[in-house]
């Protein structure tokens, strides 16, 4: 079992595997002081102004001299990122060899979309029926029956009072849910005085099934329970007729996304979810990758992934534009990681994205949507959308992602609308929230198997999952959405 690991040959830090004591000599580097499970060590001296190399690439420079065996982290670390960057497309392509895709039991939609849940749910408009549409969860669980796998209420606080891009983008995630195939059936519920009318929701939404959907604004009717109830009823029936089936694991899409990451996050957990990544996208299927400032410092490893010049030069416009997001608010671009990061061993942005990005693997980028879009090609999709925990993982539901692979090194109960798969960097946190974590990645560092096989454990997990296996998050009952806000609130 090893103490330490360099992830690259070029690298002139280590990473400790486990907890190791001041005197642990590794590579003829004796550790001056004791260093926690996830932080580095410099395996040998780095001069004041000199790189911090991990991954084989910069994560920041030394801003003290450091010695040989020394703890390496924010107190001798200073980031390298800058506001502008020049991006030059150099692609370097690596198609996986294809491979005969697997079956799964899921649900057959019209237009040939699948689904891996057979649920109801209710979505409001706008914040002001956030109550009704809970009540009616409350009270219409008899509804679910038969092949109906749930009954489910997202409440949120916006849909009014909004202007612009902000109402723009409200009006677009809670359409893209709507049409999501996870959703049997589908209650639209509004108030009726809100920027976000029905109609407008309707032209939104586009052609859509009666029978699937239905509407229903509070103001005009004089008993809304009742009336939500009648209306539930027939999206009970409308749902019911759907049953598990035959269905291929390419027309699965699994969204890709980290949260409370540590120093290990880039050793075991993503680049499981990477190799996962590689092998759906290798038997035809379709993965989603977000949380673009969290791709800051390591997105030349992606967009020289670009399968042409038009997809590399709208994923320069995603980091620019987010940039830019950040700037136009007087932020700076490197203040990401967390309390939480940093105490897991994370100590720049840089260091914090080169571990993110493991998590799209080796495969080509096939495409770079807008956030409130939905995946339409086959292969690794890049999506705009933030790093927050909830308001990307709702950003990847909407896009069309099936289940979300969610890795964490710290842990988090929450559960997006969507199956919501929890994955541990380490050992300990899988012992330690054993009802939040349901698939541990340490075993990596621990020395029980290596990434490949780890990925392949994973990768039957997710087969299982869409075939009705529920998520220590569903059994939870955890599932909320976050709508991402920018502009003012009227």
């Amino acid at each position: 079992m090893l103490d330490f690991i360099r992830i690259h040959p070029s690298d002139n830090v280590l990473v400790a595997l486990r907890n190791i004591p001041a005197g642990t000599v590794f590579e003829n580097v004796m550790v001056q002081r004791s260093v926690p499970a996830g932080h580095k060590v410099a395996s040998a001296y780095i001069a004041c102004g000199e790189q911090i190399i991990k991954y084989g690439s910069p994560i920041g420079h030394a801003k003290a001299d450091i010695p040989a065996g020394e703890w390496v982290h924010t107190d001798n670390v200073l980031t390298n990122l800058l506001e502008e960057n020049t991006y030059v497309y150099e692609p370097n392509l690596q198609y996986p060899e294809p491979v005969e895709a697997e079956s799964f039991l899921g649900y057959r939609r019209s237009g040939g979309k699948v689904g891996i849940r057979n649920e109801i749910w209710i979505i409001p408009t706008v914040g002001c029926v956030n109550g009704v549409a809970e009540a009616l969860e409350r009270n219409c669980q008899d509804l679910v029956s038969g092949s109906i796998d749930g009954l489910y209420a997202f409440p949120h606080p916006f849909g009014c009072s909004q202007t612009g891009a902000d109402h723009a983008q409200t009006r677009r995630l809670l359409a893209a849910l709507t049409r999501h195939p996870n959703a049997g059936a589908v209650l639209v519920l509004g108030l009726g005085c809100e920027n976000l009318t029905r109609s407008e929701f309707e032209e939104e939404l586009g052609v859509y099934n009666s029978q699937r959907v239905k509407f229903l604004v509070c103001q005009e009717t004089s008993d809304e329970f009742a009336a939500g109830r009648a209306l539930l009823e027939e999206c009970a029936a409308y749902a019911s007729q759907f049953h598990r089936e035959k269905c291929s694991c390419r027309d699965l899409v699994i969204g890709l996304k980290c949260g409370g990451s540590d120093g290990l996050s880039g050793i075991t957990a993503n680049p499981v979810v990477g190799r996962f990544s590689d092998m759906l996208v290798a038997r035809g299927g379709s993965t989603v990758l977000t949380e673009v400032p969290e791709m800051f410092g390591a997105e030349q490893f992606l967009i020289n992934r670009c399968v042409d010049d038009v997809v590399f030069k709208k994923a320069v416009a995603m980091i620019r534009g987010f940039k830019e997001y950040f700037i136009r608010h007087g932020e700076t671009v490197y203040e990401n990681p967390s309390p939480g990061n940093k105490a897991g061993g994370i100590t720049t942005l840089e260091d914090k994205s080169c571990g993110c990005v493991q998590k799209g693997g080796f495969a080509p980028i096939v495409d770079v949507i807008d956030y409130g879009h939905i995946v339409t090609k086959k292969g690794l999709t890049m999506l705009c959308g933030p790093g927050n925990d909830l308001v990307s993982s709702t950003a990847l539901a909407a896009a069309g992602a099936h289940l979300l692979l969610f890795t964490t090194g710290r842990g988090t109960p929450f559960g997006a609308p969507v199956p919501t798969l929890k994955i541990s960097t380490n050992t300990p946190l899988a012992k330690h929230k054993s009802r939040w974590i349901d698939f541990n990645a340490g075993v990596v560092a621990d020395g029980g198997c290596g990434l490949e096989q780890a990925a392949e454990d994973l990768f039957s997990l997710v087969l299982r999952t869409a075939a009705g296996q529920p998520t220590l998050s569903e059994e939870g009952g955890f599932r909320d959405i976050a709508i991402f806000k920018d502009g003012v609130t009227l």
